[in-house]
């Protein structure tokens, strides 16, 4: 039977799956495995999702599964997307009349289904709308937009805000996610858009396809120059080759060229970039400041009265903004939430725990105790980092290479500790990305700078974001670092770091000195690798004492828990894949 959701179009056989393995025919009939279940329910702020032009600053309740019916290389949720027999456990079942309740005490705005997609959970995801805008509630998605036109048209009625995805503008770009063709995906924008739906573009950038992100501008400009266009910088995730990982500045170059067609053209996971900013698309002001808030995220920090220019103009926004900011805790709210995930999933790399049963019982077992506001606070912490070890590996029975693993950091984080204790601490600052995103006071790449022996000024910090916090360049040459860090997960080569501060007339000593450093991708954050990034750490603030060889402490970190040898030229930004 063809499974009529999708323009994938699986014919399954009777108690077969789709491709998308969520879908399954059972007595001549196309149903969802896993119905009225998700894997995440909770208030986010719509520039979460993000959406950005519609209700802004509003709350909505983000509801997620699991699963996908593409298979992207890179996929920023790829443990959801990809892993769905182990983690289907821990799916809570929820009917939709549980999930409105939820929405409406929680003061939310409406009920947003992003982070997968909904194609995947569409006939639980297409009664939950019918029933909330019985309610009175909006309702949206971020999708891939492969919905097959009558899927598309039973859901519509139903729906009020759409981000739409794009992977690419060619064939080719789609047939590496697992499709055939782009087409679908440019039919149901149009449909959706003449539907008096709101709208919103998404584009993956990455390097040495920015043909493909003009060619789908131009074909948004030809619907509408106002519809907001969010360029994604790809972040290789996954499998993904960081060859084609482009640079924030480079990324940039080519969000100004799109501004020449469309009025409004967004950047994301570029922290410390001003081009998550509304600007009048008359006389260029500033109208909405927002900033970078976690992966494909932002936040507003500011808006003029109603988002209304001075020369008059205002940007087309649909609905009102909101007076009060909702700011989410934690790893609760967009794509931070497969953050948690990866990073439990680092560890369970390390320990070996890949016995399918036991892990699906973990995951089980961290849902249902509301593991992950628990693990927000620990993972902060190095000293504390073998607690989560611990009750991962004594989950898995993966006992014996958990200590080993906990004794291995434990050891080298012990040894640095107490030789830098009474130490000359030079001042250091921690970017991510471009030199005036801070990262929060209480954040483990801060902890450790101080486990190294260094006086890490992001501790100054009273206001905090997701990661961080944009910062003014008086703050910063105030604080005149010794020395700068810039984080290995979204990360910015230290020369276009060093160029940037030169441009914006940002003297510290720092730069003066030429001591900016980046790290090797994500090893110090998100992966039990971080015991590398302190060896680095340790070496650049303290060269008199330590002198780790990190090509060899590499090798035997990857040897003994990664079971293969280090190789810089396979480096990503998953926490897990190496």
């Amino acid at each position: 039977m063809k499974c009529p959701v999708c323009e994938l179009g699986c014919n399954i056989k009777e108690g077969e799956y789709g491709r998308c393995r969520m879908m399954t025919n059972r007595d001549d009939a196309i149903e969802e495995r896993f119905a009225d279940r998700y894997s995440t329910l909770f208030p986010i702020s719509i520039e979460t999702m993000p959406t950005l032009h519609f209700y802004p600053r509003h709350k909505f309740l983000q509801v997620s599964s699991i699963g996908c019916n593409f298979s992207c290389p890179g996929c920023i949720s790829e443990v959801l997307t990809m892993g769905t027999e182990t983690i289907c456990a821990a799916l809570k079942h929820l009917p939709p009349e549980k999930v409105i309740a939820k929405a409406i005490k929680e003061n939310c705005k409406g009920i947003a289904f992003c982070i997968n997609d909904p194609t995947v959970s569409f006939f639980t995801f297409l009664k939950l709308a019918k029933a909330a805008k019985k309610k009175g509630l909006l309702v949206g998605f971020s999708t891939n937009g492969y919905f097959t036109r009558d899927a598309l048209e039973q859901l519509i009625e139903f729906t009020d805000f759409v981000n739409i995805g794009f992977k690419g503008f060619c064939d080719d770009r789609y047939k590496s996610c697992g499709v055939s063709s782009s087409a679908p995906v440019f039919r149901n924008l149009t449909h959706l858009f003449e539907a008096g739906v709101h709208v919103e573009a998404a584009a993956i950038h990455m390097k040495g396809y920015e043909d493909e992100v003009r060619q789908i501008a131009r074909f948004v400009e030809s619907l509408s120059a106002d519809i907001p266009f969010q360029v994604m910088r790809f972040v290789p995730f996954g499998e993904a080759d960081i060859e084609f990982e482009p640079t924030i500045r480079e990324s940039e170059a080519l969000c100004l060229d799109l501004k020449q067609q469309l009025n409004h053209v967004y950047l994301f996971n570029c922290p410390g970039t001003e081009l998550l900013n509304t600007c009048c698309p008359d006389c260029g002001t500033t109208v909405i400041t927002r900033e970078f808030f976690g992966p494909m995220g932002s936040r507003i920090i500011k808006t003029l009265p109603d988002a209304i220019c001075q020369c008059g103009r205002q940007p087309v926004i649909k609905g009102d903004i909101a007076q009060l900011r909702y700011d989410e805790h934690g790893f609760f709210g967009g794509y931070r939430t497969t953050r948690a995930f990866e990073m439990l999933h680092a560890i369970m790399v390390c320990i070996g725990a890949d016995d399918p049963e036991k892990v699906s019982r973990l995951w089980f077992d961290l849902f249902e105790s509301n593991y992950l506001k628990e693990f927000h606070e620990t993972v902060q912490l190095p000293g504390e980092y073998g607690n989560i070890i611990d009750r991962l590996s004594q989950k898995t029975d993966c006992v014996e290479t958990g200590n080993r693993l906990k004794q291995t950091i434990n050891t080298t984080l012990d040894l640095i500790s107490s030789k830098t204790r009474d130490v000359e601490r030079p001042t250091v600052y921690y970017a991510m990305g471009y030199p005036l995103f801070a990262l929060n006071a209480e954040r483990f790449e801060t902890n450790l700078v101080e486990a190294a022996g260094g006086n890490c000024l992001n501790k100054r910090l009273t206001r905090k974001g997701k990661p961080g916090v944009t910062i003014t360049r008086e703050e910063l040459m105030a604080w005149n670092p010794d020395i700068i860090f810039i984080s290995g997960f979204l990360s910015c080569p230290a020369s276009d770091f060093y160029d940037y501060c030169i441009k914006h007339d940002i003297r510290v000593s720092a730069v003066e000195n030429n001591r900016i450093y980046d790290h090797f991708p994500l090893w110090d954050f998100g992966s039990p690798r971080w015991m590398l990034g302190l060896m680095y750490i340790a070496n650049t603030l303290h060269p008199q004492i330590f002198n780790f060889d990190m090509e060899k402490e590499a090798n035997r970190f990857y040897t003994a828990f990664f079971n293969r040898p280090f190789d810089a030229k396979k480096a990503n930004r998953s926490f897990y894949r190496v």
